[in-house]
């Protein structure tokens, strides 16, 4: 071959190079423009996985786990590293039998705040992989059982005064030609039928208060004159338990409430106050306005309350006393219906007592921004000793009474 036809054919080699790489050089670089910007479909399913409110756990056929998000970890399906050992026996049927299993992955044993009621499905992915996917009904659980305790201890309160007065009337009819037993017999079925009647419509208060129905639009209120109203509805059971209220000066003090509520509340303080002390003892009202909250406190100097039980007063039909409350008429709910007065009002109640000393309630609502009417001057409250204060949540889901 001549020196010129080699000159040739390696300028030839050298254009389709040329032209090849030029070819391949476009076409990647429209390939690149083609392929979609950030996160692949794989890396999307990942952080779906990691940010899921559920504990997601995936096995392999021999039970080892392949993936799984900190929730499985929360919730107590995944700990040490390893899948609770119920997850895989239920992966393990699931792989014989390509069918979805529920089991129960709830804590063995009481592990404080941590969640107590979990719940886990199991499910085949093929090739030998499952995903377990656990889910916390611990809210639920608990709801379920204040709602049953609820009923339960309802259907107690009402089925005492009903058979009271089923059997009383029976008396009358019995003793109809003798008018004392009658007139006897007929007072009491008056006691309670209005006992009857009180629970009845605390139990509608309750139910407005824990959202059954809206709460009315909230307005500025004067704390004095709550305090005269709820003086007013208590002043016939203090003079009856021979028992002087007294109060500290006109506040002029304004909160942003209901007045209705407000006046239920404290008048719900001062009786429990009332029912709870000696006759002759005092029973005091003091406010004052401390971090931006109104203090409607009520001092007694009664019985107290234990320690182990300051903490359930708020329950629902808790009674410290059971004998002195059934002897006073209390049905267990005011105690509860103070507690959710004040959380309605983004307030609170506190609580300090100590057995044979006496007890202060202390309702806290928030000040009306729009201050006080003049220059009234702020009331002191008698002092309660710091250690033996306690604060009573009304994040608390129930509440009671004395």
């Amino acid at each position: 071959m001549s020196v010129s036809a080699a000159l040739a054919l390696a300028v030839g080699a050298l254009l389709v190079g040329a032209v090849a790489g030029s070819l391949i050089t476009r076409f990647r670089r429209r390939r690149a423009e083609r392929r979609p910007t950030g996160p692949t479909v794989a890396e999307l399913l990942l952080r779906l996985v990691r940010s899921s409110n559920n504990g997601v756990v995936v096995l392999n056929r021999f039970g080892d786990m392949v993936l799984h998000n900190r929730r499985a970890e929360t919730l107590g399906l995944v700990r040490d590293n390893r899948a609770d050992p119920r997850a895989r026996v239920a992966a393990e049927q699931v792989v014989e039998t390509d069918e979805t299993v529920e089991i129960d992955l709830s804590p063995l044993e009481a592990r404080g705040r941590q969640p107590a009621a979990v719940v886990g499905e199991v499910r085949p992915l093929g090739d030998g992989f499952t995903v377990t996917e656990a889910v916390d009904h611990s809210e639920a659980a608990r709801l379920e059982a204040v709602r049953r305790d609820f009923v339960a201890n309802v259907s107690h309160e009402l089925k005492t005064p009903v058979g009271a007065i089923a059997l009383l009337a029976e008396a009358v009819l019995d003793a109809a030609e003798d008018t004392e037993e009658v007139r006897r017999f007929g007072s009491k079925i008056l006691h309670e039928s209005t006992r009857l009647g009180t629970l009845v419509t605390e139990l509608i208060a309750l139910s407005r208060l824990q959202g059954a129905e809206r709460l009315p639009d909230l307005n500025v209120v004067e704390v004095d004159a709550v305090v005269r109203e709820a003086l007013g509805r208590t002043k016939l059971a203090a003079e009856r338990a021979e028992i002087t209220i007294t109060t500290d000066a006109a506040s002029g003090l304004l909160v942003e409430g209901d007045r209705t509520l407000l006046v239920t509340a404290l008048s719900n303080l001062l009786e429990n106050a009332v029912a709870y002390s000696p006759a002759g003892s005092p029973v005091s009202i003091s406010r004052r306005i401390v971090d931006g909250m109104v203090e409607i406190a009520v001092t007694d100097r009664g019985i107290g309350i234990a320690e182990e039980d300051q903490e359930r007063v708020f329950e629902r039909f808790y009674r410290a006393d059971k004998a002195r409350s059934r002897a006073t008429g209390g049905t267990g709910l005011g105690l509860a219906i103070v507690k959710h007065v004040a959380a309605n009002h983004g307030g609170e109640v506190k609580l300090w007592s100590m057995p044979g000393t006496g007890s202060t309630f202390t309702l806290r609502i928030p000040v009306h921004h729009g201050g006080t009417n003049g220059a009234a001057p702020q009331p002191r409250q008698e002092k309660v000793p710091e250690r033996a204060s306690r604060l009573v949540s009304t994040s608390q889901e129930q509440g009671g009474t004395q």
